[in-house]
């Protein structure tokens, strides 16, 4: 049975889980060892244990919700779905790399002290395949980078394979949406489970799409199960019921999974290897479990800022990195304190985000599909943009 093509928790849950991305970026800033485009003078390692919770199901959720959105797309051809997707995909893209993201080496390379001030000069070298200094920033060997718009490149790829591969998922389509009870919240952690094993030491994630195995084995088999989601009442119906057994277990095994972690790391092959890894793929799908269920649950209603949430994510996901690193290259050299550096930082991107889609992007046509967005304004996604404004 399919779903309605409107569905108001993915849209809600789409735009928190991209939201949660501005508070986990700009935590980045603080975290003890953590690598990050810039890094502030007041770092700590209580944010460590915090950071994991997040980190172990934070992009897999999102590539679930793509393969959702994906679903409710299908309809139509192949390659009509095929072409909606690449234009919406690729234009945001190549306007996102080429506008957006030069201004984080820039600041990360100025702050490292291996890159002279200057933006000018800086985007004629950098455009120019300058030979930068090792380590300048991000990206240096091939002076270009996508940074965190890495996710459209794989949504992209993953979009491609899934219109080239539609027949065969859709006949094992079944071995999923069957699922009921305890093999819903255990069985689909498996196969990352054996990309954990066979992949991750050899091939750690790099988001540099060329031999990132394991990335793609892991973002790609979400990318299927929110694909295999999407149209099939069952599933959500058994994950809204299941939600409170997941919602109980997930940080159970989070704690289990941490023990083993405490005793070695698991980017190690040791004993407790055969612990942890186990334990981080039933954690990260039970987390998943009870993020999908709950919000099923409380989040499928018309809420009156949800028109304008769908038209401000895609936005404020292109730009909400460029303008962390950009307050931090501002702020971070003022010293203003472990309270007030954050919070500016946090509010300022929020403000740069909201201004920008707001009163820019979505006022001017031939701008608005380089974020994603239709060329003319909905009259209704518009009015509501404006009175949540």
């Amino acid at each position: 049975m399919s779903l309605p093509s409107r569905r108001h928790d993915i849209d809600a849950l789409r735009f928190l889980v991209f939201s949660l991305l501005i508070v986990y970026h700009t935590a980045m800033l603080y975290l003890a060892g953590a690598d990050f485009h810039m890094k502030s003078s007041y770092l700590t390692e209580t944010l460590h244990f915090p950071m994991v919770f997040i980190n172990r199901w934070r992009m897999e959720i999102v590539f679930i919700i793509s393969g959702v959105s994906c679903a409710m797309m299908t309809q139509t051809s192949r390659g009509a779905f095929l072409w909606r997707r690449v234009q919406r995909l690729l234009l945001p893209l190549a306007f996102g790399v080429l506008v957006v993201i030069p201004v984080q080496p820039y600041c990360e390379g100025v702050s490292n002290g291996l890159v002279t001030p200057g933006y000018g000069q800086f985007l004629l070298d950098y455009f120019g395949h300058h030979a930068w200094p090792a380590g300048a920033f991000t990206g240096w060997k091939t002076s270009f980078t996508w940074n965190h718009l890495w996710y459209l490149v794989y949504l992209l790829l993953y979009t491609m394979v899934l219109v080239a591969l539609q027949p065969l998922l859709i006949k094992m389509r079944p071995l999923f949406t069957g699922l009921r009870g305890w093999r819903l919240l255990v069985l689909p952690a498996l196969p990352a489970l054996a990309a954990t094993v066979f992949l991750k030491l050899r091939y750690p994630e790099t988001h540099a799409l060329v031999k990132d195995w394991y990335a793609h084995a892991i973002y790609f088999t979400m990318f299927v199960y929110g694909w295999w989601l999407g149209n099939d009442k069952g599933v959500w119906q058994e994950l809204a019921r299941l939600r409170w057994h997941a919602l109980l277990m997930a940080p159970c095994a989070f704690a289990v999974y941490l023990g083993f972690d405490l005793v070695y790391s698991e980017d190690l092959l040791t004993w407790a290897s055969s612990g942890s890894w186990p334990m981080r793929n039933l954690y990260m799908w039970l987390a998943i479990c009870a993020i999908l269920g709950w919000s099923h649950t409380l989040l499928n209603r018309p809420f009156t800022w949800l028109p304008w949430a769908r038209q401000a994510v895609y936005p404020w996901y292109i730009l909400h990195q460029s303008a962390i690193v950009l307050l931090a290259y501002w702020l971070v050299p003022l010293k203003l304190g472990p309270v007030i550096e954050p919070i500016l930082i946090l509010a300022g991107t929020v403000a740069i985000c909201w201004g920008l889609t707001s009163l820019v992007i979505s006022k001017v046509h031939w701008l608005r599909p380089c974020f994603g967005l239709p060329a003319r304004p909905n009259l209704a996604a518009g009015t509501a943009m404006s009175a949540a404004a």
